[in-house]
């Protein structure tokens, strides 16, 4: 091993507003806010997901190769259309194509997976 993850950093143009949102969505704290860098994580000593200020940020058109997603994050839950509504309701746009495809409130694709049954449920 040469070194281990810190943050997964996410370019866009509002750091707060979409770390808010994530946290919302997977239950993270916001554990660092610096104006253009905000993190979210399980403690102020933990690696999570950064987000960075893009000031020239262009939101990604998924399937679109000339406009590519940037990254995108499978979201597992326990019940997909609850899940669904609540994603909604904190600000996600459902994507037209792909099934259980969402767009945050910066653009990015992410889906909402069935959780696997070798993962324990949701919130324990």
């Amino acid at each position: 091993m040469i070194g281990r993850l810190h943050h997964v950093v996410v370019d866009c143009p509002n750091p707060l507003t979409l770390a808010t949102f994530y946290s919302t969505l997977l239950g993270l704290n916001i554990t660092c806010d610096m104006g253009d860098w905000v993190v979210i994580a399980t403690s102020d000593t933990s690696s999570g997901i950064a987000f960075q200020l893009c000031s020239d940020f262009q939101a990604p058109r998924w399937p679109d190769p000339n406009w590519p997603q940037q990254f995108h994050l499978d979201v597992m839950v326990d019940d997909l259309d609850d899940a669904e509504s609540r994603v909604i309701e904190l600000g996600a746009k459902k994507h037209l194509k792909g099934d259980r495809v969402f767009l945050d409130p910066a653009g990015h694709p992410f889906c909402l997976i069935k959780r696997p049954t070798w993962a324990p449920p949701i919130g324990e």
